[in-house]
């Protein structure tokens, strides 16, 4: 089998071999340029902690430890905002030697601030799933921001599939972006494509957005139905700097324009953790064609989600906060990102969740 990322086609013949098992069949909308969405099951479990599996355990196990209830997600129900659940998805895997898989948050559920993280029986890590694996896949969900209301077969998560080593060294990365160039501006290439933060746009002052403590339920079928102003504050200067509130979550956007061509896909991963004084996007997949294409040919800047951590930080304009790790496809997607979907943010600028609507 070629090595990287497999696209959409190689999803729908893992389907059909039984590689991706469902209690309820897949539905073509499922199936992205280079990932699966995963959708909630329906019964949720509050617990009272985070956790992992661990080597020899199932999360039943681990789940009789933890448990504080359960609801019924068949008529609804809202997940409070600093509440930590687990609900078992429909999707499960019987993956093949040599096929490694890792989900991440969609775009929408990370600029909710929806922290949710992909969990397997025996694992030792978020989000990673090791070849080989059998068994089921769980949703550990916690809103750290707004509580939303949920229901079966909504998709937070997504999960891509990867044979072998699909990763770009840096060299492989300055070859490709000297072909196709692959952000607006100068291309800071240090372990992947370095982001950096706007906060002096070319019109006005609106720099981000900050969420505001104490709002109503979200709905998560709803879309442009809130007023953003009901849930969040703008962010405005004309100084190229703001300082971020520990434990405020923030949408920011990038200085730079992206694209990702057709035969690649990229993750985001923070730029440098040691720093420790803020994350930057929960939400990672940029999918084959992001940008690639998008209004004016120019790409398609990448939506910041950033949570200040223990003290004020001083965030400048054009501050390297991300980067961006291309990896390369084993076959080009039947469907690309923007071009033959219907997708929310492509040629995105500063933007909300699909959720809001100006007002």
């Amino acid at each position: 089998m070629t090595q990287g990322v497999l696209p959409d086609r190689s999803i729908r013949a893992m389907i059909a071999r039984g590689e991706i098992t469902a209690s309820e069949p897949v539905t073509p909308g499922q199936i992205q340029p280079a990932s699966l969405d995963l959708r909630l099951g329906r019964i949720a479990y509050r617990i009272r902690a985070s956790f992992l599996a661990g080597p020899g355990q199932p999360i039943a196990t681990k789940l009789g430890e933890f448990e504080m209830h359960r609801m019924d997600l068949d008529a609804g129900a809202v997940l409070e905002k600093g509440c930590v659940y687990l609900v078992p998805l429909m999707e499960g895997l019987a993956l093949p030697e040599g096929i490694t898989a890792v989900a991440n948050a969609k775009s929408s559920t990370g600029r909710l601030d929806l922290l949710t993280r992909v969990i397997t029986d025996e694992g030792t890590e978020f989000d990673r799933i090791p070849a080989g694996y059998a068994g089921p896949l769980y949703a550990e969900i916690c809103p750290r921001s707004f509580s939303v209301l949920v229901r079966p077969g909504m998709r937070l998560n997504q999960i891509r599939f990867r044979a072998g080593q699909a990763a770009l060294s840096d060299a492989e990365l300055k070859a490709l972006h000297a072909a196709e160039p692959l952000v607006s501006g100068t291309a800071v290439i240090d372990h992947g494509l370095g982001f950096s933060v706007d906060l002096r746009p070319e019109s006005g002052d609106l720099v981000g957005y900050r969420a505001k403590p104490h709002t109503g339920v979200i709905d998560l079928d709803r879309i442009a139905h809130y007023p953003a102003s009901d849930f969040w504050e703008e962010i405005r200067t004309r100084e190229g700097r703001i300082i971020l509130d520990p434990g405020a979550f923030y949408i920011l956007v990038s200085r730079e324009a992206v694209t990702i061509p057709p035969d690649f896909a990229a993750e985001m991963a923070p730029y440098l953790a040691m720093v420790g004084e803020f994350r930057v996007h929960y939400a990672g997949f940029f999918d084959p064609g992001f940008g690639h294409g998008a209004a004016g040919g120019t790409g398609s800047r990448g939506v910041l989600e950033v949570r200040c951590h223990e003290a004020p930080f001083a965030l400048e304009h054009g501050q390297v906060v991300g980067r961006l790790v291309y990896e390369r496809m084993a076959d080009r997607p039947e469907h690309l990102y923007g071009a033959d979907l219907k997708s929310n943010y492509q040629g995105q600028g500063l933007k909300l969740a699909k959720h809001f609507r100006a007002g």
